[in-house]
Protein backbone atom coordinates (compact mmCIF):
# COMPACT_ATOMS: atom_id res chain seq x y z
CA UNK A 1 0.00 0.00 0.00
CA UNK A 2 2.78 2.38 0.96
CA UNK A 3 4.62 1.50 -2.26
CA UNK A 4 1.53 2.36 -4.34
CA UNK A 5 1.13 5.71 -2.57
CA UNK A 6 4.81 6.48 -3.00
CA UNK A 7 4.62 5.62 -6.71
CA UNK A 8 1.55 7.82 -7.20
CA UNK A 9 3.21 10.67 -5.34
CA UNK A 10 6.38 10.38 -7.41
CA UNK A 11 4.32 10.25 -10.62
CA UNK A 12 2.40 13.39 -9.67
CA UNK A 13 5.61 15.21 -8.83
CA UNK A 14 7.09 14.05 -12.13
CA UNK A 15 4.02 15.26 -14.03
CA UNK A 16 4.35 18.68 -12.40
CA UNK A 17 8.05 18.80 -13.16
CA UNK A 18 7.72 18.01 -16.89
CA UNK A 19 5.78 21.17 -17.87
CA UNK A 20 8.16 23.20 -15.73
CA UNK A 21 11.18 21.77 -17.53
CA UNK A 22 9.51 22.27 -20.91
CA UNK A 23 8.78 25.90 -19.97
CA UNK A 24 12.40 26.47 -18.97
CA UNK A 25 13.68 24.90 -22.19
CA UNK A 26 11.26 27.00 -24.25
CA UNK A 27 12.30 30.15 -22.39
CA UNK A 28 16.00 29.44 -22.73
CA UNK A 29 15.91 28.70 -26.45
CA UNK A 30 16.60 32.40 -27.03
CA UNK A 31 19.54 32.19 -24.63
CA UNK A 32 21.00 29.13 -26.37
CA UNK A 33 20.57 30.53 -29.87
CA UNK A 34 21.90 33.92 -28.85
CA UNK A 35 24.90 32.34 -27.16
CA UNK A 36 25.72 30.28 -30.25
CA UNK A 37 25.58 33.36 -32.50
CA UNK A 38 27.66 35.53 -30.17
CA UNK A 39 30.16 32.74 -29.60
CA UNK A 40 30.52 32.28 -33.36
CA UNK A 41 31.11 36.03 -33.79
CA UNK A 42 33.78 36.03 -31.10
CA UNK A 43 35.51 33.05 -32.73
CA UNK A 44 35.41 34.80 -36.12
CA UNK A 45 36.85 37.97 -34.60
CA UNK A 46 39.72 36.06 -32.99
CA UNK A 47 40.52 33.86 -35.98
CA UNK A 48 39.68 36.13 -38.93
CA UNK A 49 43.10 35.68 -40.69
CA UNK A 50 42.53 31.90 -40.87
CA UNK A 51 39.29 32.23 -42.85
CA UNK A 52 40.63 34.21 -45.81
CA UNK A 53 43.99 34.52 -47.61
CA UNK A 54 43.36 38.16 -48.58
CA UNK A 55 44.34 41.38 -46.86
CA UNK A 56 41.40 43.63 -45.87
CA UNK A 57 43.21 46.85 -46.81
CA UNK A 58 45.50 46.13 -49.78
CA UNK A 59 43.90 47.19 -53.09
CA UNK A 60 43.64 44.97 -56.17
CA UNK A 61 42.34 47.24 -58.93
CA UNK A 62 42.35 44.61 -61.77
CA UNK A 63 39.76 42.59 -59.81
CA UNK A 64 37.57 45.50 -58.72
CA UNK A 65 33.78 45.08 -58.36
CA UNK A 66 33.71 41.37 -59.15
CA UNK A 67 30.50 39.53 -58.39
CA UNK A 68 30.48 36.82 -55.69
CA UNK A 69 32.39 33.80 -56.99
CA UNK A 70 34.56 30.93 -55.82
CA UNK A 71 37.61 33.10 -55.15
CA UNK A 72 35.63 35.94 -53.58
CA UNK A 73 32.46 34.57 -51.89
CA UNK A 74 31.14 38.08 -51.15
CA UNK A 75 32.62 39.70 -54.26
CA UNK A 76 35.08 42.61 -54.31
CA UNK A 77 34.59 46.34 -53.76
CA UNK A 78 35.46 49.26 -56.03
CA UNK A 79 39.14 49.01 -55.03
CA UNK A 80 39.39 45.25 -55.59
CA UNK A 81 39.41 44.34 -51.90
CA UNK A 82 37.72 41.10 -50.90
CA UNK A 83 34.40 41.95 -49.20
CA UNK A 84 34.30 38.63 -47.33
CA UNK A 85 37.67 39.39 -45.74
CA UNK A 86 36.65 42.91 -44.83
CA UNK A 87 33.42 41.66 -43.22
CA UNK A 88 35.41 39.15 -41.17
CA UNK A 89 37.89 41.76 -39.97
CA UNK A 90 35.01 44.15 -39.35
CA UNK A 91 33.79 41.74 -36.69
CA UNK A 92 36.81 42.67 -34.61
CA UNK A 93 36.11 46.39 -34.78
CA UNK A 94 32.40 46.02 -34.11
CA UNK A 95 32.83 43.71 -31.11
CA UNK A 96 35.59 45.96 -29.76
CA UNK A 97 33.34 49.00 -30.10
CA UNK A 98 30.38 47.25 -28.46
CA UNK A 99 32.44 45.91 -25.55
CA UNK A 100 34.18 49.23 -24.92
CA UNK A 101 30.96 51.24 -24.98
CA UNK A 102 29.09 48.86 -22.67
CA UNK A 103 32.05 48.49 -20.30
CA UNK A 104 32.69 52.21 -19.86
CA UNK A 105 29.04 53.23 -19.64
CA UNK A 106 28.10 50.41 -17.25
CA UNK A 107 31.01 51.12 -14.89
CA UNK A 108 30.41 54.88 -14.80
CA UNK A 109 26.64 54.55 -14.52
CA UNK A 110 26.80 51.81 -11.89
CA UNK A 111 29.19 53.69 -9.61
CA UNK A 112 27.21 56.95 -9.83
CA UNK A 113 23.88 55.16 -9.43
CA UNK A 114 24.84 53.05 -6.43
CA UNK A 115 26.54 55.93 -4.61
CA UNK A 116 23.68 58.32 -5.31
CA UNK A 117 21.02 55.77 -4.41
CA UNK A 118 22.64 54.87 -1.10
CA UNK A 119 23.78 58.31 0.05
CA UNK A 120 20.85 60.31 -1.31
CA UNK A 121 20.81 64.05 -0.60
CA UNK A 122 22.40 66.68 -2.80
CA UNK A 123 24.73 64.28 -4.60
CA UNK A 124 21.84 62.07 -5.65
CA UNK A 125 19.77 65.07 -6.80
CA UNK A 126 22.60 66.44 -8.94
CA UNK A 127 23.32 63.06 -10.56
CA UNK A 128 19.64 62.42 -11.28
CA UNK A 129 19.10 65.86 -12.82
CA UNK A 130 22.13 65.37 -15.08
CA UNK A 131 20.75 61.93 -15.94
CA UNK A 132 17.37 63.44 -16.82
CA UNK A 133 19.04 65.93 -19.15
CA UNK A 134 20.86 63.17 -21.02
CA UNK A 135 17.79 60.91 -21.16
CA UNK A 136 15.65 63.72 -22.56
CA UNK A 137 17.77 63.85 -25.73
CA UNK A 138 17.93 61.20 -28.50
CA UNK A 139 21.01 59.03 -28.03
CA UNK A 140 22.13 59.16 -31.64
CA UNK A 141 21.78 62.95 -32.03
CA UNK A 142 23.73 63.62 -28.85
CA UNK A 143 26.40 61.06 -29.78
CA UNK A 144 26.72 62.67 -33.21
CA UNK A 145 27.27 66.08 -31.62
CA UNK A 146 29.95 64.77 -29.26
CA UNK A 147 31.66 62.75 -32.01
CA UNK A 148 31.65 65.78 -34.32
CA UNK A 149 33.24 67.86 -31.58
CA UNK A 150 35.92 65.25 -30.88
CA UNK A 151 36.60 64.52 -34.55
CA UNK A 152 36.00 61.46 -36.72
CA UNK A 153 37.51 58.15 -35.64
CA UNK A 154 36.51 54.89 -34.01
CA UNK A 155 38.00 55.82 -30.62
CA UNK A 156 36.18 59.13 -30.52
CA UNK A 157 32.96 57.40 -31.61
CA UNK A 158 33.25 54.95 -28.72
CA UNK A 159 33.85 57.82 -26.29
CA UNK A 160 30.86 59.72 -27.70
CA UNK A 161 28.47 56.77 -27.38
CA UNK A 162 29.74 55.92 -23.89
CA UNK A 163 29.15 59.53 -22.83
CA UNK A 164 25.44 59.29 -23.69
CA UNK A 165 24.88 55.68 -22.59
CA UNK A 166 25.81 55.77 -18.88
CA UNK A 167 22.62 57.56 -17.62
CA UNK A 168 20.42 54.50 -18.25
CA UNK A 169 22.70 52.45 -15.99
CA UNK A 170 22.79 55.18 -13.35
CA UNK A 171 19.00 55.35 -13.12
CA UNK A 172 18.61 51.56 -13.16
CA UNK A 173 21.21 50.95 -10.44
CA UNK A 174 19.93 53.85 -8.34
CA UNK A 175 16.51 52.25 -8.16
CA UNK A 176 18.07 48.96 -7.13
CA UNK A 177 20.24 50.69 -4.51
CA UNK A 178 17.21 52.45 -3.02
CA UNK A 179 15.60 49.05 -2.54
CA UNK A 180 18.70 47.37 -1.13
CA UNK A 181 19.56 50.06 1.42
CA UNK A 182 16.34 49.32 3.36
CA UNK A 183 17.23 45.66 3.91
CA UNK A 184 17.95 44.31 7.39
CA UNK A 185 21.58 43.42 6.71
CA UNK A 186 22.29 47.03 5.70
CA UNK A 187 20.81 48.23 9.01
CA UNK A 188 22.89 45.63 10.82
CA UNK A 189 26.06 46.82 9.09
CA UNK A 190 25.28 50.42 10.05
CA UNK A 191 24.60 49.42 13.66
CA UNK A 192 28.04 47.86 14.06
CA UNK A 193 29.70 51.01 12.72
CA UNK A 194 30.57 49.99 9.14
CA UNK A 195 31.70 52.89 6.95
CA UNK A 196 29.49 53.99 4.04
CA UNK A 197 32.16 53.04 1.49
CA UNK A 198 32.35 49.52 2.90
CA UNK A 199 28.57 49.16 2.91
CA UNK A 200 28.30 50.44 -0.67
CA UNK A 201 30.99 48.23 -2.19
CA UNK A 202 30.58 45.20 0.08
CA UNK A 203 26.80 44.96 0.45
CA UNK A 204 24.89 47.28 -1.90
CA UNK A 205 26.91 46.95 -5.11
CA UNK A 206 26.99 43.10 -5.21
CA UNK A 207 23.18 43.10 -5.06
CA UNK A 208 22.99 45.36 -8.11
CA UNK A 209 25.23 43.35 -10.43
CA UNK A 210 22.49 41.07 -11.74
CA UNK A 211 20.49 43.93 -13.26
CA UNK A 212 23.68 45.47 -14.63
CA UNK A 213 24.73 42.23 -16.33
CA UNK A 214 21.32 41.76 -17.90
CA UNK A 215 21.16 45.37 -19.10
CA UNK A 216 24.70 45.15 -20.50
CA UNK A 217 23.86 41.99 -22.45
CA UNK A 218 20.80 43.73 -23.91
CA UNK A 219 22.78 46.89 -24.72
CA UNK A 220 25.65 45.16 -26.52
CA UNK A 221 23.79 44.85 -29.81
CA UNK A 222 22.49 48.42 -29.57
CA UNK A 223 26.02 49.69 -28.92
CA UNK A 224 27.25 47.93 -32.06
CA UNK A 225 24.44 49.54 -34.03
CA UNK A 226 25.30 52.98 -32.64
CA UNK A 227 28.96 52.59 -33.57
CA UNK A 228 27.96 51.40 -37.06
CA UNK A 229 25.57 54.35 -37.41
CA UNK A 230 28.34 56.83 -36.59
CA UNK A 231 30.61 55.01 -39.05
CA UNK A 232 27.91 55.26 -41.70
CA UNK A 233 27.63 59.01 -41.07
CA UNK A 234 31.40 59.45 -41.37
CA UNK A 235 31.94 60.15 -37.65
CA UNK A 236 33.18 56.70 -36.69
CA UNK A 237 35.83 54.43 -38.21
CA UNK A 238 37.50 55.94 -41.25
CA UNK A 239 38.65 54.29 -44.50
CA UNK A 240 40.45 52.01 -45.07
CA UNK A 241 39.36 50.42 -41.77
CA UNK A 242 36.98 47.50 -42.49
CA UNK A 243 34.17 48.67 -40.21
CA UNK A 244 30.67 47.57 -41.17
CA UNK A 245 28.96 50.95 -40.95
CA UNK A 246 31.72 52.67 -42.91
CA UNK A 247 31.62 49.89 -45.53
CA UNK A 248 27.88 50.39 -46.07
CA UNK A 249 28.33 54.15 -46.31
CA UNK A 250 31.18 53.79 -48.78
CA UNK A 251 29.16 51.42 -50.99
CA UNK A 252 26.08 53.63 -51.37
CA UNK A 253 27.32 54.99 -54.70
CA UNK A 254 27.64 51.49 -56.15
CA UNK A 255 24.38 49.95 -54.89
CA UNK A 256 22.84 49.37 -58.33
CA UNK A 257 25.76 47.65 -59.99
CA UNK A 258 27.50 46.16 -56.91
CA UNK A 259 24.78 45.33 -54.38
CA UNK A 260 27.01 42.89 -52.49
CA UNK A 261 29.23 45.69 -51.19
CA UNK A 262 26.42 46.88 -48.88
CA UNK A 263 24.30 43.75 -48.40
CA UNK A 264 26.89 41.54 -46.70
CA UNK A 265 28.09 44.11 -44.12
CA UNK A 266 24.43 44.85 -43.42
CA UNK A 267 23.71 41.16 -42.88
CA UNK A 268 26.69 40.94 -40.52
CA UNK A 269 25.26 43.79 -38.43
CA UNK A 270 21.81 42.18 -38.44
CA UNK A 271 23.05 38.74 -37.36
CA UNK A 272 25.35 40.11 -34.65
CA UNK A 273 22.74 42.42 -33.15
CA UNK A 274 20.12 39.64 -33.30
CA UNK A 275 22.46 37.25 -31.49
CA UNK A 276 23.19 39.66 -28.66
CA UNK A 277 19.53 40.63 -28.30
CA UNK A 278 18.46 36.99 -28.08
CA UNK A 279 21.20 36.29 -25.57
CA UNK A 280 20.19 39.31 -23.47
CA UNK A 281 16.49 38.37 -23.53
CA UNK A 282 17.26 34.79 -22.54
CA UNK A 283 19.62 35.88 -19.77
CA UNK A 284 17.00 38.28 -18.40
CA UNK A 285 14.40 35.51 -18.30
CA UNK A 286 16.86 33.16 -16.63
CA UNK A 287 17.91 35.60 -13.89
CA UNK A 288 14.50 37.14 -13.16
CA UNK A 289 12.29 34.44 -11.56
CA UNK A 290 9.15 36.59 -11.85
CA UNK A 291 9.45 36.72 -15.65
CA UNK A 292 10.12 32.98 -15.68
CA UNK A 293 6.91 32.30 -13.74
CA UNK A 294 4.91 34.48 -16.10
CA UNK A 295 6.28 32.64 -19.10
Amino acid sequence: MHNVLDNNKSLSEENKRVPRIQSLVHTNMALVLGFLITFAMVVIALTAPFFSPYDPIIQDIPHRMEKPNGLHPFGTDNLGRDVFTRVLYGTRLSLLAGFTIVFISSIVGTVLGVVGGYLGGTFDEVIMRITDIFLSMPYLILAMAIAAALGPGLTNAMIAVSAVWWPSYARLVRGQALSVRTREYIEAAISIGAKPTRIIFRHVLPNCWDVVVVQASLDFGNAIMMAAALGFLGLGAQPPQPEWGAMISFSRTYMRESWWMAVFPGLAIFITVLGFNLFGDGLRDLIDPRRRKLS
